[in-house]
């Protein structure tokens, strides 16, 4: 199904990306767009092309998407299911009204970023330090009115407003901020070996020179 082609698509990316912030010494600050950015094309193509498209066919996004498989996991589930596949870096999601409150921004940081994103959406991304982390945050539109109709209908819902095309909250991504070489144990002296024919002093002539005679 195209659902779990872009399922499988989206977590090897991010597979990829999370690979390569662990073994080299990238910018946080473009590593983090780039993965916002696929995040962002996934989670848009997997609401238009796959969410959308399902509905004509009798199969909609529910909260508890498991236990029926005519369900489909939300967009913000199918962030997750897909991010909780890659080690070295988290993605998220974060809202100032989150349905579930584990999404809810952890840091001042995050909060006034999220803050910046609701006031001027055009703001794109975010990025910045944050204790041992650096991170970035881009804005979570309301794409359809399904998403937004969902939202304001939810009985755990704290707003219940939002219009299409709303900030409703942001995606994030969280990167360990590591330093390459700090605490390496240098390897131990090799053991001294003789000089070769070409590296030690010249040896003594074995014919005495004229001179000395």
């Amino acid at each position: 199904m195209r659902q779990v082609v872009i399922v499988f698509s989206l977590t090897g990316c991010l597979t990829i990306l999370g690979w390569g912030v662990i073994r080299a010494e990238p910018s946080f600050d473009q590593t983090a767009r780039y993965i916002l950015n696929i995040v962002r094309a996934f989670r848009t193509a997997y609401v238009l092309h796959v969410v959308e498209h399902a509905r004509d066919a009798g199969l909609s996004p529910r909260e508890d998407w498991k236990t029926d498989a005519h369900f489909l996991p939300l967009p913000a589930q199918f962030v997750k299911e897909a991010a909780a596949q890659v080690e070295g870096l988290e993605i998220g999601l974060i809202s100032l009204t989150p349905l579930n409150p584990a999404n809810r921004p952890r840091t001042d940081a995050e909060m006034d970023a999220l803050l910046q994103l609701e006031k001027d959406r055009q703001r794109g991304i975010i990025g910045f330090v944050d204790g041992d982390e650096f991170k970035a945050v881009s804005a979570d539109l309301g794409l359809v009115r399904s998403c937004v109709d969902c939202h304001n209908q939810h009985p755990r819902a704290v707003r219940k407003n939002f219009q299409q095309w709303d900030v409703m909250g942001a995606l994030v991504v969280r990167l360990k901020r590591r330093v390459e070489g700090e605490g390496q144990v240098l390897p131990p002296e090799p053991p001294k070996r003789a000089p070769g024919l070409l590296e030690g002093p010249p040896p003594p002539p074995t014919i005495t020179p004229p001179w000395v005679r």
